[in-house]
């Protein structure tokens, strides 16, 4: 059984209706400010033993790492490469495990569910999205988009009218019936991010959502990630080196050291990350 918190978390009903006007940004940065938590994470570690063959000695990449993103945030995790920032992403959706330290998503602690609890947390509450699309060549755009619900046991009609609101939603609906290999890379991730909702997930983790994309595609996919966590009450977290994209988002956290920072706007901050190679924006309010 999951471990709960005394504090009940709530799922996402959200309907599959056209996103509503979109809430100025600081007003939205002051909702979600006043929110509960949603993601709780404390004294976190990963390590990894050494091999004595290879000459790799053991890495330790975290060192009780704490965070806490509150519902209804989207928050940016920056840093430099090898910092351990997918591997953070994957802990928090349950498809790795942290050496030690504890994770709650709402009232369910990830870090105690057993293999078959954690696919059901990722299929029920956990969108993902990652730098690659990793669709299915031979099914096309609709039919990818329903898998989960597929996998879940949902009627294939249902899967399929559900599947096709989303594309619709995404900008896809002419392209439903595309395999793809005859869609472009925008629109690829565009499928792949109509897959990650379509069970309707609390909160989105995305691992470089446009790091294959150019300066356009990129922009648009990144500019639909915001409009559809404000219209459907999401909670996202993502991984970017852009720190353009990053410098959009409610907050934005550098790793470093095995530990999360907030992004300072006080310049004395920027300049000593200048030192490093490893600036962070200002981050911008919501």
């Amino acid at each position: 059984m999951n471990q709960t918190l005394s504090t009940p978390g709530s799922s996402s009903g959200s309907a599959t209706q056209p996103p509503p006007a979109r809430e100025p940004r600081e007003s939205a940065a002051r909702n979600a400010g006043l929110s509960e938590p949603l993601l709780q994470v404390k004294g976190l570690s990963k390590e990894y033993s050494g091999n004595a063959r290879s000459g790799r000695g053991a890495l330790r990449l975290f060192d009780g790492l704490d965070l806490e993103v509150r519902r209804g945030e989207l928050v940016a995790i920056v840093g430099q490469s090898g910092s351990g920032k997918s591997t953070l992403l994957h802990m928090l959706g349950a498809l790795d495990s942290p050496s030690a330290g504890t994770i709650y998503c709402g009232p369910t602690q990830v870090t105690q569910l057993s293999i078959r609890e954690a696919a059901r947390f990722r299929n029920e509450q956990v969108g993902y999205v990652w730098q690659f699309h990793y669709l299915l060549p031979e099914f096309t755009a609709q039919e990818n988009v329903a898998m989960p619900l597929l996998a879940r046991g949902v009627e294939r009609r249902q899967a399929m009218q559900e599947a096709a609101q989303w594309l619709a939603e995404t900008g896809l609906a002419d392209r439903a019936a595309h395999r793809p290999g005859e869609l472009s890379g925008g629109e690829q991730q565009r499928v792949a991010l109509a897959r990650a909702l379509v069970t309707r997930p609390q909160l989105l983790l995305a691992d470089e959502p446009t790091g294959d994309l150019d300066g356009a595609s990129a922009d648009l996919v990144f500019g639909l990630i915001e409009r559809l966590h404000e219209a459907h009450g999401l909670t996202s977290v993502l991984v970017t080196h852009n720190l353009e994209l990053a410098g959009r988002c409610t907050r934005t956290l550098r790793l470093a050291g095995g530990r999360l920072v907030e992004a300072s706007q006080d310049r004395s901050d920027k300049d000593e990350s200048d030192k490093d190679g490893a600036f962070v924006p200002q981050h911008h309010s919501r």
